[in-house]
Protein backbone atom coordinates (compact mmCIF):
# COMPACT_ATOMS: atom_id res chain seq x y z
CA UNK A 1 0.00 0.00 0.00
CA UNK A 2 1.18 3.32 -0.91
CA UNK A 3 1.19 5.98 1.74
CA UNK A 4 1.31 10.07 0.53
CA UNK A 5 1.61 12.48 3.33
CA UNK A 6 0.19 15.57 3.18
CA UNK A 7 0.80 19.08 5.17
CA UNK A 8 -0.46 22.55 5.19
CA UNK A 9 0.07 24.56 2.31
CA UNK A 10 2.58 26.13 3.95
CA UNK A 11 3.52 26.37 8.23
CA UNK A 12 3.08 29.65 10.13
CA UNK A 13 4.88 30.53 12.51
CA UNK A 14 3.77 33.40 14.56
CA UNK A 15 6.81 34.99 17.42
CA UNK A 16 6.47 34.21 20.94
CA UNK A 17 5.40 37.49 23.38
CA UNK A 18 2.41 39.40 25.01
CA UNK A 19 -0.76 39.25 23.14
CA UNK A 20 -2.21 41.67 25.92
CA UNK A 21 -1.00 43.04 29.53
CA UNK A 22 -2.93 41.72 32.26
CA UNK A 23 -1.69 41.64 36.11
CA UNK A 24 0.00 38.92 36.17
CA UNK A 25 2.92 40.03 33.54
CA UNK A 26 3.79 42.90 35.71
CA UNK A 27 6.84 41.60 37.75
CA UNK A 28 8.36 39.35 35.03
CA UNK A 29 9.91 40.98 32.35
CA UNK A 30 9.76 44.20 30.53
CA UNK A 31 7.82 47.04 32.11
CA UNK A 32 7.04 46.82 35.56
CA UNK A 33 4.31 49.49 35.44
CA UNK A 34 6.03 51.78 38.08
CA UNK A 35 9.06 53.82 35.94
CA UNK A 36 11.11 50.86 36.09
CA UNK A 37 11.52 47.69 33.67
CA UNK A 38 13.54 44.24 33.85
CA UNK A 39 15.64 42.42 31.49
CA UNK A 40 14.44 41.05 28.49
CA UNK A 41 12.68 43.84 27.50
CA UNK A 42 11.69 41.68 24.26
CA UNK A 43 11.63 38.02 25.82
CA UNK A 44 11.04 36.46 22.27
CA UNK A 45 13.57 35.48 19.32
CA UNK A 46 14.50 38.65 17.89
CA UNK A 47 17.73 37.85 16.64
CA UNK A 48 20.06 40.77 15.13
CA UNK A 49 18.22 43.72 15.71
CA UNK A 50 18.65 47.41 14.61
CA UNK A 51 17.21 50.22 16.17
CA UNK A 52 16.91 53.69 14.84
CA UNK A 53 14.99 56.96 16.18
CA UNK A 54 12.96 59.22 14.19
CA UNK A 55 10.34 61.82 14.69
CA UNK A 56 9.68 60.95 18.68
CA UNK A 57 9.31 56.97 17.11
CA UNK A 58 11.95 54.13 17.69
CA UNK A 59 12.00 51.29 14.70
CA UNK A 60 13.43 48.33 15.35
CA UNK A 61 14.14 45.44 12.36
CA UNK A 62 14.84 41.43 13.33
CA UNK A 63 15.73 39.19 10.80
CA UNK A 64 14.42 35.72 10.47
CA UNK A 65 16.35 34.11 7.73
CA UNK A 66 13.91 32.15 5.27
CA UNK A 67 10.73 32.98 6.64
CA UNK A 68 8.71 35.18 4.39
CA UNK A 69 8.01 38.02 4.90
CA UNK A 70 10.87 39.00 5.70
CA UNK A 71 12.80 41.44 8.12
CA UNK A 72 10.60 42.19 10.65
CA UNK A 73 10.12 45.76 11.79
CA UNK A 74 8.61 47.05 15.39
CA UNK A 75 7.87 50.27 16.76
CA UNK A 76 8.13 51.74 20.50
CA UNK A 77 7.58 55.19 22.22
CA UNK A 78 10.48 54.38 25.13
CA UNK A 79 12.92 51.51 23.79
CA UNK A 80 10.73 49.09 26.07
CA UNK A 81 7.39 48.38 25.05
CA UNK A 82 7.09 47.09 21.12
CA UNK A 83 4.60 46.41 18.47
CA UNK A 84 4.94 44.71 15.29
CA UNK A 85 4.21 46.84 12.82
CA UNK A 86 5.45 45.18 9.20
CA UNK A 87 8.02 43.64 7.09
CA UNK A 88 10.75 45.60 4.89
CA UNK A 89 10.50 42.30 2.22
CA UNK A 90 7.01 41.13 1.13
CA UNK A 91 8.46 38.18 0.47
CA UNK A 92 12.37 36.50 -0.28
CA UNK A 93 12.70 37.45 -4.44
CA UNK A 94 16.01 37.46 -4.87
CA UNK A 95 16.65 33.71 -5.14
CA UNK A 96 14.57 30.74 -6.27
CA UNK A 97 15.64 28.58 -3.45
CA UNK A 98 13.07 30.54 -0.85
CA UNK A 99 9.91 29.17 -3.48
CA UNK A 100 7.53 27.16 -2.13
CA UNK A 101 8.57 24.60 -5.13
CA UNK A 102 12.24 24.33 -3.38
CA UNK A 103 11.94 25.33 -0.13
CA UNK A 104 15.90 25.27 0.29
CA UNK A 105 16.67 28.47 2.05
CA UNK A 106 17.19 27.16 6.16
CA UNK A 107 19.80 28.89 7.77
CA UNK A 108 20.17 31.66 4.77
CA UNK A 109 17.87 34.14 3.38
CA UNK A 110 17.90 37.40 5.39
CA UNK A 111 20.49 37.81 7.87
CA UNK A 112 21.08 40.36 10.63
CA UNK A 113 20.36 44.44 8.66
CA UNK A 114 21.10 47.62 9.24
CA UNK A 115 18.05 50.21 9.31
CA UNK A 116 18.49 53.81 7.84
CA UNK A 117 16.55 57.16 7.63
CA UNK A 118 18.55 59.69 5.17
CA UNK A 119 17.30 62.51 2.82
CA UNK A 120 13.48 61.55 4.08
CA UNK A 121 13.81 58.01 3.00
CA UNK A 122 14.60 54.70 4.91
CA UNK A 123 16.97 52.11 4.08
CA UNK A 124 17.88 48.61 4.66
CA UNK A 125 20.46 46.69 4.16
CA UNK A 126 21.72 43.12 4.86
CA UNK A 127 23.55 40.05 3.33
CA UNK A 128 22.36 37.13 2.47
CA UNK A 129 25.52 34.69 3.17
CA UNK A 130 24.86 32.99 0.13
CA UNK A 131 23.90 35.57 -2.74
CA UNK A 132 24.99 38.81 -1.45
CA UNK A 133 24.45 42.71 -0.26
CA UNK A 134 20.91 43.83 -0.78
CA UNK A 135 19.41 47.45 -0.31
CA UNK A 136 15.95 48.36 -0.30
CA UNK A 137 14.45 52.04 0.76
CA UNK A 138 10.55 53.26 1.22
CA UNK A 139 9.31 56.35 1.82
CA UNK A 140 7.70 55.12 4.72
CA UNK A 141 8.81 52.71 7.13
CA UNK A 142 5.55 50.30 6.34
CA UNK A 143 6.39 50.54 2.46
CA UNK A 144 6.22 49.87 0.00
CA UNK A 145 9.77 48.94 -0.29
CA UNK A 146 11.66 48.96 -3.38
CA UNK A 147 12.67 45.95 -4.95
CA UNK A 148 16.00 45.01 -3.59
CA UNK A 149 19.34 45.63 -5.28
CA UNK A 150 22.03 43.35 -5.02
CA UNK A 151 25.18 46.22 -4.38
CA UNK A 152 28.10 43.43 -4.32
CA UNK A 153 27.81 39.33 -5.53
CA UNK A 154 29.88 37.79 -2.12
CA UNK A 155 29.28 34.38 0.18
CA UNK A 156 29.71 34.18 3.58
CA UNK A 157 30.28 38.16 4.42
CA UNK A 158 27.81 39.41 7.09
CA UNK A 159 26.07 42.53 8.83
CA UNK A 160 26.28 45.45 6.80
CA UNK A 161 25.83 49.31 8.21
CA UNK A 162 25.65 52.47 6.91
CA UNK A 163 26.86 56.22 8.01
CA UNK A 164 26.14 59.02 5.86
CA UNK A 165 28.78 61.74 6.83
CA UNK A 166 26.77 65.60 5.88
CA UNK A 167 30.26 66.99 7.00
CA UNK A 168 32.32 65.46 3.72
CA UNK A 169 29.26 64.53 1.53
CA UNK A 170 30.41 60.97 1.81
CA UNK A 171 28.59 57.84 2.43
CA UNK A 172 30.15 54.94 4.21
CA UNK A 173 29.44 50.70 4.74
CA UNK A 174 31.14 48.61 7.22
CA UNK A 175 30.59 45.29 7.35
CA UNK A 176 32.24 41.46 8.56
CA UNK A 177 34.02 40.45 4.87
CA UNK A 178 34.84 36.90 6.20
CA UNK A 179 38.05 35.38 7.50
CA UNK A 180 41.57 36.55 6.22
CA UNK A 181 44.06 34.33 4.03
CA UNK A 182 46.44 34.49 7.25
CA UNK A 183 43.25 32.90 9.39
CA UNK A 184 43.26 36.13 11.79
CA UNK A 185 40.01 36.53 12.37
CA UNK A 186 37.29 38.11 10.58
CA UNK A 187 38.03 41.24 8.53
CA UNK A 188 35.99 44.47 9.24
CA UNK A 189 35.98 46.49 6.26
CA UNK A 190 34.78 49.80 5.16
CA UNK A 191 33.82 50.97 1.87
CA UNK A 192 32.87 53.74 0.77
CA UNK A 193 29.39 54.31 -0.86
CA UNK A 194 27.41 57.07 -3.32
CA UNK A 195 25.55 59.19 -1.93
CA UNK A 196 21.90 57.67 -2.59
CA UNK A 197 22.82 54.42 -0.77
CA UNK A 198 22.97 51.71 -3.58
CA UNK A 199 26.57 51.31 -4.84
CA UNK A 200 29.79 50.60 -3.17
CA UNK A 201 32.73 52.31 -5.06
CA UNK A 202 35.45 50.78 -3.56
CA UNK A 203 36.79 47.43 -2.80
CA UNK A 204 36.72 48.37 1.01
CA UNK A 205 39.64 48.84 3.81
CA UNK A 206 40.45 46.47 6.28
CA UNK A 207 39.81 48.64 9.82
CA UNK A 208 39.71 45.65 12.00
CA UNK A 209 40.63 42.10 12.45
CA UNK A 210 39.55 39.27 15.22
CA UNK A 211 37.87 36.05 16.38
CA UNK A 212 34.43 35.93 14.88
CA UNK A 213 34.02 40.00 14.38
CA UNK A 214 30.59 41.28 13.30
CA UNK A 215 28.33 43.54 13.97
CA UNK A 216 29.53 46.68 13.53
CA UNK A 217 27.77 50.17 13.60
CA UNK A 218 29.03 53.55 12.88
CA UNK A 219 28.63 56.39 15.06
CA UNK A 220 30.16 59.79 15.14
CA UNK A 221 29.97 61.53 17.95
CA UNK A 222 32.41 64.52 19.70
CA UNK A 223 34.32 64.85 16.86
CA UNK A 224 35.39 61.50 16.89
CA UNK A 225 34.42 58.05 15.26
CA UNK A 226 33.37 54.97 17.13
CA UNK A 227 33.03 51.62 15.57
CA UNK A 228 30.55 49.23 18.18
CA UNK A 229 31.40 45.77 17.23
CA UNK A 230 31.17 42.08 18.77
CA UNK A 231 33.53 39.71 18.60
CA UNK A 232 34.89 36.21 20.64
CA UNK A 233 37.30 36.20 23.06
CA UNK A 234 38.40 32.41 24.02
CA UNK A 235 39.24 31.50 26.46
CA UNK A 236 37.31 33.38 28.39
CA UNK A 237 38.34 33.87 32.66
CA UNK A 238 35.38 34.97 33.46
CA UNK A 239 33.33 31.51 32.73
CA UNK A 240 30.77 31.54 35.03
CA UNK A 241 29.50 28.35 34.81
CA UNK A 242 30.85 24.48 33.09
CA UNK A 243 27.16 24.81 30.69
CA UNK A 244 28.45 28.55 29.69
CA UNK A 245 31.13 28.74 26.52
CA UNK A 246 34.64 28.37 27.09
CA UNK A 247 33.87 32.04 25.74
CA UNK A 248 32.72 35.04 25.67
CA UNK A 249 31.43 37.42 22.95
CA UNK A 250 32.14 40.63 23.97
CA UNK A 251 30.92 44.17 22.71
CA UNK A 252 34.28 45.69 21.27
CA UNK A 253 34.65 49.55 20.50
CA UNK A 254 37.14 51.18 18.15
CA UNK A 255 37.69 55.08 18.74
CA UNK A 256 39.34 57.14 15.80
CA UNK A 257 42.20 59.24 17.58
CA UNK A 258 41.35 62.15 15.34
CA UNK A 259 38.47 63.14 12.66
CA UNK A 260 39.64 60.11 10.08
CA UNK A 261 37.00 57.70 9.74
CA UNK A 262 40.20 54.97 8.26
CA UNK A 263 41.42 55.80 11.61
CA UNK A 264 43.94 55.06 13.33
CA UNK A 265 42.17 53.92 15.85
CA UNK A 266 42.52 52.13 19.54
CA UNK A 267 40.04 49.87 21.12
CA UNK A 268 38.31 48.86 23.99
CA UNK A 269 35.74 45.99 25.27
CA UNK A 270 33.47 48.02 26.97
CA UNK A 271 30.75 45.40 27.69
CA UNK A 272 30.61 41.58 29.07
CA UNK A 273 28.92 39.16 30.03
CA UNK A 274 28.17 38.73 34.41
CA UNK A 275 25.96 40.35 37.05
CA UNK A 276 24.09 37.06 37.12
CA UNK A 277 23.98 36.39 33.36
CA UNK A 278 25.78 33.38 31.03
CA UNK A 279 25.10 34.35 27.91
CA UNK A 280 27.03 36.74 25.51
CA UNK A 281 25.25 40.15 25.36
CA UNK A 282 26.25 41.33 21.42
CA UNK A 283 24.67 42.78 18.68
CA UNK A 284 22.92 45.86 19.44
CA UNK A 285 22.28 49.67 18.53
CA UNK A 286 23.60 53.07 20.00
CA UNK A 287 20.69 55.73 21.05
CA UNK A 288 20.42 58.65 22.64
CA UNK A 289 17.14 59.74 23.75
CA UNK A 290 15.56 63.26 24.77
CA UNK A 291 17.22 64.06 27.79
CA UNK A 292 20.63 63.43 26.90
CA UNK A 293 21.17 59.62 28.37
CA UNK A 294 22.53 57.08 26.23
CA UNK A 295 21.37 53.56 26.23
CA UNK A 296 22.34 50.25 23.95
CA UNK A 297 19.56 47.64 23.15
CA UNK A 298 20.83 44.24 22.24
CA UNK A 299 20.27 40.15 21.94
CA UNK A 300 21.71 37.85 23.85
CA UNK A 301 23.09 34.67 21.89
CA UNK A 302 23.13 31.17 22.63
CA UNK A 303 26.31 30.08 24.16
CA UNK A 304 25.23 26.90 26.33
CA UNK A 305 23.41 24.42 24.84
CA UNK A 306 20.22 23.49 26.36
CA UNK A 307 17.76 24.49 26.36
CA UNK A 308 17.20 26.67 23.62
CA UNK A 309 16.44 30.06 24.17
CA UNK A 310 16.44 32.55 21.26
CA UNK A 311 17.74 35.36 20.95
CA UNK A 312 15.88 37.97 23.11
CA UNK A 313 16.32 41.76 23.26
CA UNK A 314 17.49 44.04 26.43
CA UNK A 315 18.25 47.27 27.06
CA UNK A 316 21.08 48.55 28.87
CA UNK A 317 21.71 52.33 30.57
CA UNK A 318 25.02 53.72 28.53
CA UNK A 319 27.18 56.10 31.16
CA UNK A 320 30.85 58.00 29.25
CA UNK A 321 33.96 57.96 31.11
CA UNK A 322 37.38 59.52 29.43
CA UNK A 323 35.58 59.13 25.61
CA UNK A 324 34.74 55.53 26.37
CA UNK A 325 30.56 53.91 26.89
CA UNK A 326 30.31 51.67 29.33
CA UNK A 327 27.44 49.54 28.75
CA UNK A 328 25.28 48.34 31.46
CA UNK A 329 27.02 48.36 34.92
CA UNK A 330 30.35 47.77 36.06
CA UNK A 331 29.82 45.84 38.78
CA UNK A 332 33.32 44.67 39.70
CA UNK A 333 34.69 47.98 38.85
CA UNK A 334 37.31 46.36 36.25
CA UNK A 335 35.91 49.48 33.72
CA UNK A 336 33.85 47.24 31.65
CA UNK A 337 30.14 46.73 32.28
CA UNK A 338 27.86 44.03 32.46
CA UNK A 339 24.45 43.28 31.97
CA UNK A 340 21.64 45.28 33.62
CA UNK A 341 18.33 43.14 35.14
CA UNK A 342 16.67 46.01 35.66
CA UNK A 343 16.49 49.76 35.75
CA UNK A 344 14.57 52.91 35.25
CA UNK A 345 12.72 53.47 32.14
CA UNK A 346 14.56 55.85 29.38
CA UNK A 347 10.97 57.57 28.70
CA UNK A 348 8.41 57.48 30.77
CA UNK A 349 3.88 57.72 30.19
CA UNK A 350 3.37 55.44 27.37
CA UNK A 351 1.40 52.20 28.37
CA UNK A 352 1.96 49.12 28.57
CA UNK A 353 2.26 46.78 24.92
CA UNK A 354 3.93 43.61 23.93
CA UNK A 355 4.02 42.40 20.28
CA UNK A 356 0.92 40.76 18.89
CA UNK A 357 0.70 37.38 19.66
CA UNK A 358 -3.38 36.21 18.31
CA UNK A 359 -5.45 37.68 15.37
CA UNK A 360 -9.49 37.64 14.70
CA UNK A 361 -8.58 38.06 10.69
CA UNK A 362 -10.89 40.43 10.48
CA UNK A 363 -8.81 42.10 7.57
CA UNK A 364 -7.75 40.99 4.51
CA UNK A 365 -4.14 41.05 4.96
CA UNK A 366 -2.36 39.14 7.24
CA UNK A 367 -1.15 40.83 10.25
CA UNK A 368 2.52 41.31 10.90
CA UNK A 369 2.90 38.70 13.98
CA UNK A 370 2.44 35.83 10.99
CA UNK A 371 5.31 34.47 9.13
CA UNK A 372 5.66 31.65 6.07
CA UNK A 373 8.05 29.37 6.34
CA UNK A 374 9.82 30.30 2.94
CA UNK A 375 7.50 31.87 0.24
CA UNK A 376 3.96 30.84 0.66
CA UNK A 377 2.09 29.05 -2.31
CA UNK A 378 -0.66 31.88 -2.18
CA UNK A 379 -3.67 29.28 -4.38
CA UNK A 380 -3.47 27.08 -1.14
CA UNK A 381 -4.70 29.96 1.98
CA UNK A 382 -7.13 32.59 2.12
CA UNK A 383 -8.61 35.57 4.29
CA UNK A 384 -11.68 36.24 2.05
CA UNK A 385 -13.56 32.85 1.47
CA UNK A 386 -14.54 32.90 4.68
CA UNK A 387 -14.54 36.31 6.38
CA UNK A 388 -12.94 36.24 9.79
CA UNK A 389 -11.29 32.82 9.51
CA UNK A 390 -7.94 31.86 8.15
CA UNK A 391 -8.40 28.84 5.57
CA UNK A 392 -5.44 26.78 4.74
CA UNK A 393 -5.71 24.00 1.71
CA UNK A 394 -3.49 21.27 2.40
CA UNK A 395 -0.56 20.16 -0.33
CA UNK A 396 2.08 17.42 -0.75
CA UNK A 397 4.85 17.80 0.36
CA UNK A 398 8.42 19.34 -1.54
CA UNK A 399 9.80 15.84 -3.35
CA UNK A 400 6.73 14.02 -3.17
CA UNK A 401 7.58 12.92 0.76
CA UNK A 402 11.35 12.93 0.43
CA UNK A 403 11.92 16.72 1.47
CA UNK A 404 10.08 15.34 5.25
CA UNK A 405 12.31 11.66 5.57
CA UNK A 406 9.19 9.50 4.39
CA UNK A 407 9.39 6.09 2.28
CA UNK A 408 6.87 4.54 0.10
Amino acid sequence: MRYRWLWVAMLLTIPLGRASVISSDIGSWGDQGDGSYRNPVLNADFPDSDVVEHDGTFYMISSKNHMSPGMVILESKDLVNWLLVGHVYDKLSWEPTYGPDQMAGYRFGVWAGDLAYHDGRWYCYMIDTRSGLYMTSAPDIQGPWDEPICMLKKQQWTDPAVFWDDKEKQAYLVCNFGRTGENKGNEIRLFRMSWDGRKLLDGGTVIHRGMGAEAAKIYRIDGRWYIFLAQWFRPDPRRPSPEASSGDRKQLVLRSKGDDIYGSYEQKVVMERGNGVIRSACQGALLQVLDGSWWFIHQLVQNYPNPFEGRPQCLEPVTWKDGWPIIGRDVDGDGIGEPVCSANKPITGHPIRAPQTDDEFDSNRLGPQWEWNHNPRNDRWSLTERPGWLRLRASVPVGKGDFWGCRE
